[in-house]
């Protein structure tokens, strides 16, 4: 994993992830920042795979996995319609540049086309400068602020 040589836009391919992916999905989370084992990233990839409105992509090249996409669709009764909500986006940083967080992105507006979505939002921690900055490239916009609260109690 993360060998990205003749890294470019044609030669990444994007498909979804499988079960046996479980060891690439778990090394990619971490990279975003959300570690966990293999067997949890296993558990996580058959909630995605059994769940219709769920979709887990990973980029590879040259059969490598170097990136991932996590999104979700839902009725939105707020907005009136369905949308889709990209949880996590992450391309490992020797592929970064290359055209594959947009390639990963093109797949996400595909399938959300598809599935009739008319919105699609993105959350980025604030201290993440450098994603922020390839979303609006992409031509996604700023909208609003997120509040959270962990019910751990």
């Amino acid at each position: 994993m993360g060998r990205v040589a003749g890294t470019g836009e044609a030669a990444a391919r994007i498909r979804a992830a499988e079960l046996g992916d479980a060891s690439d999905v778990a090394f990619l989370l971490g990279e975003l920042g959300y570690p966990c084992t293999r067997d949890e990233a296993a558990e996580r990839i058959a909630v995605v795979r059994h769940d219709p409105r769920q979709h887990l992509l990973l980029a590879e090249v040259e059969g490598d996995a170097c990136g991932l996409v996590s999104l979700y669709t839902l009725y939105s009764v707020v907005h009136g319609c369905e949308l889709a909500r990209i949880t996590g986006l992450v391309v490992l940083p020797d592929s970064q540049g290359h055209g594959i967080g947009r390639r990963l992105l093109k797949e996400v507006e595909s399938i959300s086309r598809r599935s009739g979505v008319r919105r699609i939002e993105i959350t980025s921690n604030s201290s993440r400068t450098g994603a922020q900055a390839f979303y609006r490239r992409c031509g996604y916009l700023d909208d609003a602020m997120r509040f959270i609260k962990a019910l751990g109690d």
